[in-house]
């Protein structure tokens, strides 16, 4: 046999391309408030809460005078799209189509997190990270707060926390144990690591928000706090562009997102570092 014959060896590539690890989808939508608008802004109403009063017989009653006000979110345009040379597809075993517009999908995923995340940092409540990660003195800082604040505790309570401070509750008993933790309070059954306690929901997500180096913002908040308005959903189409003899692939949202109620949002720092 020819001493060069490894020139001839065929190459076998893996059909099925392997994703980079990422975030598949948006954590933060179904959480909150959402509309879905022709428009490109959506409103979202307030009513200042009302107080009862006495009255003596035969005097009239005297009125609430609720406040309404509101709050707006604008819409913004989202695309993330590629071209694949008609060409190159001939020359490549993987459907390439199909590994960019889930790329893609999933990219749109989470920009809907990350326009619901910027809408509850703009919260001014805030528990300080104290050089600390995140610790059941904080948890219960937190759940003393909302409660203070008469944030509804109807199960509705949502809580994202780093991955890294997911790691510090579990040395806490109370949070990792199934002592405390019985099986109906676990609601999430597979495709993402989630529990309940102390009343949040509480599930992990790697795109909070970092400031500086090492302090991380965990967020907490009900539902009727945050509003989140659509334009248009997230949809994935493939054309072929003629003068570039490519198919391009491109998913687009139009989407934003506002605080309605700054009391119903906490954001928790934690050290990392």
């Amino acid at each position: 046999m020819s001493e060069t014959i490894d020139q001839a060896f065929i190459t076998q590539f893996e059909q099925d391309v392997h994703l980079a690890y990422q975030r598949m989808g948006s954590k933060f939508r179904g959480t909150v408030r959402t509309k879905t608008v022709a428009a490109n802004t959506v409103r979202f109403q307030k009513l200042a809460k009302g107080v009862a009063s006495t009255k003596g017989r035969h005097a009239n009653i005297t009125p609430m005078n609720l406040v309404h006000s509101y709050v707006e979110a604008t819409m913004a345009d989202y695309y993330a799209g590629d071209y694949i040379d008609v060409l190159d597809e001939l020359k490549t075993n993987i459907d390439e189509r199909m590994v960019v517009a889930s790329s893609a999908a999933y990219a749109m995923g989470r920009t809907t997190d990350d326009i619901i995340i910027a809408a509850m940092e703009t919260t001014s409540n805030t528990i300080a990270h104290g050089s600390t990660g995140l610790t059941k003195a904080k948890m219960l800082q937190l759940f003393e707060d909302l409660n203070n604040d008469d944030v509804p505790d109807d199960g509705q309570r949502w809580m994202a926390v780093s991955p890294a401070a997911w790691t510090d509750l579990l040395s806490d008993n109370s949070f990792a144990s199934a002592d405390f933790i019985g099986m109906d309070e676990l609601p999430f059954k597979g495709g993402m690591t989630a529990k309940r306690w102390l009343g949040f929901n509480m599930f992990t997500h790697s795109g909070l928000t970092v400031d500086g180096s090492s302090i991380r913002n965990c967020l907490c908040w009900h539902p009727s706090a945050v509003g989140h308005g659509i334009n248009a959903d997230v949809s994935t189409r493939i054309d072929y562009v003629a003068e570039k003899a490519s198919n391009f692939v491109n998913s687009q949202l139009s989407m934003g997102a506002v605080l309605i109620d700054a009391g119903g949002c906490r954001i928790v720092e934690v050290d990392e570092s």
